[in-house]
């Protein structure tokens, strides 16, 4: 009984290993990658008391990044709930934050996104992003 166990476990492993595509294989050349570790060469980070704050940093493969944020009073107007009953308009703060990020890209071209997003969502802009049409 332990001699058929062993047979058909075998024979499952031996079956999973020649199954597995010839780049997975012990032995087979491994892919090339153009990637390289990076290291932090520039950063500052600042929390002000009222909430805003505001951080960057860029690597030392050209990543750079910056991020600001702030709380913003809008006026949310009136509304009427589920059951009816109007709701009158107040205020509320709402996270601000723009910013952007910039990277080369495979072919060494600076990609840029500059970025807001506040009550009306996240609003990015770039030269690589696609338009709609008109």
């Amino acid at each position: 009984m332990y001699k058929l166990a062993f047979l058909v476990c075998s024979a499952l492993l031996l079956s999973y290993v020649l199954a597995r595509p010839q780049d997975q294989r012990a032995g087979a050349p491994s892919a090339t990658t153009t990637t390289t570790a990076a290291t932090i060469v520039k950063q500052d980070n600042v929390n002000n008391a009222d909430g805003s704050f505001n951080s960057s940093y860029e690597t030392s493969n050209g990543i750079r990044v910056e991020n600001i944020g702030y709380l913003k009073k809008i006026i949310v107007p009136k509304s009427e709930t589920s059951d009816g009953q109007v709701v009158e308009e107040h205020e509320e703060l709402v996270l601000v934050q723009t910013g952007s990020y910039s990277y080369s890209d495979p072919d060494g071209n600076i990609i840029t996104l500059r970025y807001v997003a506040d009550e009306n969502g996240f609003q990015p802009e770039g030269d690589h992003l696609p338009v709609a049409p008109q």
